[in-house]
């Protein structure tokens, strides 16, 4: 077996391996390079799920980043569990080869009660007095505080929202590095997170200097993992999961749905909160694919012409388009609506915003009923804002409970860049680097065929 590294460099294409990513760019003119074909949708969770298991949302169950559980009328993002998933890991069909296999999964999703040998993924602590403190989950449990130790504490405030930054990258790469040489897994999968972020925030515009530089620094901070494994003879690969295209505005679906007299709510303390169990239509909005849930069968082609007359959709999937697509499974809605290259569906159910459910204006990945990419910036009119946000951190520290209210509930359109549509050109789209030139197709690799891929690497 040979030892090999796959790095997950979220939102990477052809079009941007280039001048500002000198180190990729090299490690792909020395081994090869080929466009991905991906799946619908084109978001983290299914795709990770695809490129781990070989299977579509059909069979392995991670239609999208989150879905309605029909069992508690309740729908949840971001859920942890790979005992949610269905399909076999690359990593146990390689202990089936060799039972010496081994694997380390360092920030790929679903990594919670894993199969793998060592894991690490963002798990922050939510005391009983409403905070959330930074904090990491792993596999074994005495990992957390070994890199803890040789870290310090996962920076999960420079992971995700208006502060994510290069520094929670970064942190991965060191806690990679150290799990590689302490370990010596057969396969180590490192989630590089950190150019997502500014492509969503600026789009994928080479003449931005903020796009510049994060493609720069994404560059740099994966260069030590790659020296090391040339160094020392592990096989590399660099796989993204989906491009990232311009975008103007959101959809707002499911205001769309409400007007229509389809969506439920009540009200709490003067704010407005839906409820999907008594909604006859709901859309749980995640990028550019959004699952309509439709209660009775009879309401179906009703809703399904509604959301076909949106400004900004694309189309509309129902049995057979499902099924076409590879989305059949039943945790799909009834409908699954795709927007346009240039659009987003928003989680949007309010008509007011004064009566906008208080967790709108906070980082709250868990609660809200959709993805919410306005997360990635403070409110465009907030007045003072750092002074303002250190004021409520500052009072949160002391114990005094309050919102940390900085994002904006009404302004989608200061979001340059989507994803969840699969792209109309290879070079937007996502891609493979491989240090084994040799055990590469001819043209693009199947999403579906990345597993038998990177078995390739290890066995061949």
């Amino acid at each position: 077996m040979r030892e090999t590294l796959v790095l997950l460099v979220v939102g990477l294409t052809p079009s941007l391996v280039g001048e500002h990513t000198p180190h990729i760019a090299a490690f792909a003119k020395k081994g090869g390079q080929r466009p991905l074909t991906t799946i619908t949708p084109a978001v983290t969770c299914a795709v990770q799920a695809t490129l781990m298991t070989g299977s579509l949302p059909s069979r392995h169950g991670a239609v999208a980043n989150g879905w309605y559980f029909r069992e508690t009328s309740e729908v949840a993002l971001w859920k942890q569990p790979e005992r949610l998933l269905g399909g076999e890991m690359i990593w146990e069909a390689g202990r089936k080869r060799d039972p010496e296999f081994t694997c380390a999964k360092m920030f790929w999703w679903y990594n919670m009660y894993s199969t793998a040998d060592w894991t690490a993924t963002p798990r922050p602590m939510y005391p009983a007095d409403g905070r959330k403190v930074s904090d990491h989950y792993t596999k074994p449990g005495a990992l957390r505080d070994e890199l803890n130790a040789q870290l310090g504490t996962f920076p999960l405030f420079n992971y995700w929202g208006p502060t994510a930054s290069l520094k929670s990258t970064e942190w991965i790469v060191g806690a990679t590095g150290h799990v590689t040489q302490t370990r010596k897994p057969t396969l180590t999968l490192a989630y590089i997170p950190h150019l997502d972020y500014d492509i969503q925030r600026f789009g994928p515009d080479l003449t931005h200097p903020r796009v510049q530089r994060s493609l720069r620094d994404v560059d740099a901070a994966i260069a030590p993992l790659i020296e090391s494994a040339e160094r020392e003879g592990r096989e590399v690969i660099i796989v993204s999961e989906y491009g990232i295209t311009p975008v103007t505005d959101a959809i707002h679906i499911n205001r769309a749905l409400r007007e229509a007299g389809l969506i439920a709510w009540r009200e709490e303390m003067g704010r407005e909160v839906i409820d999907h169990g008594e909604s006859r239509a709901f859309a749980v909005a995640d990028h550019q694919i959004a699952h309509i849930y439709v209660r009775d069968p009879n309401d179906i082609p009703m809703v399904s012409a509604l959301i076909a007359g949106l400004d900004g959709v694309e189309t509309v999937l129902s049995e057979d388009g499902k099924r076409e697509a590879g989305l059949d499974h039943p945790r799909s809605g009834e409908l699954v609506a795709i927007s346009r290259a240039d659009r987003w569906f928003s989680y949007y159910y309010w008509l007011d915003d004064e009566k906008a459910p208080d967790y709108a204006a906070t980082v709250d990945i868990h609660r809200k009923p959709g993805y919410d990419p306005v997360e990635l910036f403070v409110d465009p009119a907030m007045k003072m804002a750092k002074a303002q946000i250190a004021w409520k951190i500052g009072k949160r520290k002391l114990g005094f409970r309050g919102l940390l209210d900085v994002i904006s509930v009404n302004r989608t359109d200061i979001v340059r860049g989507s994803h969840g549509r699969p792209t109309d050109r290879d070079e937007d789209g996502p891609l493979v680097i491989s240090s084994r030139p040799d055990l590469l197709p001819d043209g693009p690799v199947l999403a579906t065929r990345f597993k038998s891929l990177v078995l390739d690497h290890v066995f061949r």
